[in-house]
């Protein structure tokens, strides 16, 4: 994801969408790309809890940051916007990896390495 502190709330659908699946009552996770690593072929990132509330000046809370691997989560929501430059490549290939682990991958990674751009 891109810096979470960057979101532009009023117009940002990550911020709806993390919003929401929060009232679902889903633990929602922010992890950069640099969070992303493999071990003995497994996928893991460190990963921060996320609190959020529906307020423009104060909408996140930052919680404890855990590493666990990708595969034990519902869910990956790919929301980092190019530049297409390495980093972002490696991330969509762990992202694939953690995904035939049988990890729902949004925005499959093999699609966004491929068209890129918005």
């Amino acid at each position: 994801m891109d810096p979470i502190e960057s979101i532009n709330t009023k117009k940002d659908s990550s911020f709806a969408m993390m919003l929401e699946a929060q009232r679902r009552g889903w633990e929602v996770f922010y992890i950069r790309q640099q969070d992303l690593f493999t071990d003995n072929g497994e996928v893991l990132a460190g990963m921060t809890l996320v609190t959020l509330k529906d307020d423009p000046l104060d909408w996140f809370r930052l919680g404890e940051t855990v590493t666990r691997p990708l595969h034990e989560l519902d869910a990956v929501l790919m929301r980092k916007d190019p530049p297409f430059d390495m980093e972002y490549i490696y991330s969509t290939y762990l992202l694939e990896l953690a995904e035939q682990r049988g990890l729902l991958v949004v925005n499959k990674p093999s699609s966004v390495r491929t068209a890129n751009e918005k």
